[in-house]
């Protein structure tokens, strides 16, 4: 069997010209370095981008100049700015005046304690007092007399020198004149100066004198004195027998029982001022180091906004938050009650003509 080959198949070719062959290379050059020059670019963004996003999800905003304010809303309770507790002063028994929950103003006796000790104690100073008091008036007349005494001693040697003084001179006269002898005329000198130093000795006996008498006057009324300050002591620790209220509002709660015998410094009940509450309010800890005294608040209250400010931040974190108290600037809202839940924004920062925008449900500065 015969096998015919391939040739009747094949074509003759004719070369290309060298002018074909450059120019086709020309060209795909070209359009090669204008695909590179148009893919640079995308290639470089796609290059530095860590994520693409779809235009479809983003949002565009204007950004705009406004006033930024950050604000924190927390939740608070109505406190009493003034709580006081009341304590016995003295051991005894006690009887109240007061029920839990009763109205009383500034100055009603709330309770009162029965101490004898103190009482009887006050009595017996009070006599002490009156007793000394009338050592006082003795002394008194006391001194009077005795300066009496010194001042007609005084006088007494004032009249024997001033005697003594003339006897001198109607002995000079007569000594000069021949009608004395020189022996009386020599003791006339010595009588004048005998009554020249008896005068001097009165006058230093009456001064020493008169100045012990007013130190002793001047010790009985310091001691008068003392024993005024010990009564008035002891008074007033009687009068804080009865346990008064330091403001109006209303009793809280009574810690002892009617009639129960307490000891000295123990509590017995608490007054709640209700005419000055603040709100106490819980801040989460992740704003503890943006919070400051004095930063202004506002708390609702109803459908009312009042104005107030924080006065007191906590130095504890406890459960992940932090305690604030807010004081009202102002006007109190009428009808609050203890432990009463109100809203409160408190203003952590304020910028004006910031450049503003929009995320979300907020706004953001930038």
């Amino acid at each position: 069997m015969k096998i015919i080959d391939t040739s009747a198949q094949d074509v003759v070719l004719a070369p290309k010209s060298r002018k074909d062959l450059l120019v086709g290379g020309s060209l795909s050059v070209v359009l090669l370095l204008v695909a590179i020059w148009l893919l640079v670019p995308t290639l470089g963004r796609w290059a530095q981008a860590e994520q693409s996003v779809s235009g479809e999800r983003l949002r565009f905003a204007t950004v705009n100049r406004d006033d930024f304010v950050r604000v924190i809303s927390v939740q608070g309770r109505v406190v009493a700015a003034v709580s006081p507790t009341l304590y016995a002063t003295q051991a005894g028994t006690i009887t109240f005046a007061v029920e839990s929950g009763d109205t009383v103003t500034s100055g009603e006796i709330l309770a009162t304690i029965d101490s004898p000790e103190i009482q009887s104690q006050l009595l017996q100073e009070k006599s002490r007092l009156s007793s000394l008091q009338i050592e006082l008036q003795r002394q008194g007349i006391t001194t009077r007399q005795q300066q009496l005494q010194n001042q007609k001693a005084e006088d007494a040697a004032a009249i024997d020198l001033k005697a003594a003084q003339r006897e001198m001179q109607r002995a000079a006269q007569a000594f000069a004149k021949g009608a004395m002898i020189e022996v009386d005329y020599e003791k006339a000198q010595d009588d004048l100066e005998t009554a020249e130093l008896l005068h001097k000795h009165s006058l230093l006996d009456t001064a020493l004198d008169n100045e012990r008498l007013d130190f002793e006057l001047q010790t009985r009324e310091l001691s008068v004195k003392q024993q005024e300050l010990l009564v008035a002591e002891l008074s007033r620790q009687v009068d804080e027998l009865n346990i008064v209220s330091p403001v109006d509002g209303i009793v809280g709660n009574l810690d002892v029982d009617q009639k129960t015998n307490v000891t000295k410094n123990q509590p017995v009940l608490s007054v709640v001022d209700l005419s000055a509450f603040e709100v106490e309010v819980q801040i989460s800890e992740s704003y503890a180091d943006d919070l400051a005294i004095g930063m202004q608040a506002e708390v609702r209250t109803g459908s009312s906004l009042y104005l107030a400010t924080l006065v007191a931040v906590s130095p504890e974190i406890i459960d992940n938050q932090v305690t604030g108290r807010v004081r009202f600037n102002d006007q109190v809202p009428a009808g609050l009650c203890q432990n009463q839940r109100l809203t409160t924004r408190i203003l952590l920062e304020e910028k004006n003509n910031v450049l503003m925008v929009q995320r979300g449900a907020r706004s953001t500065r930038w």
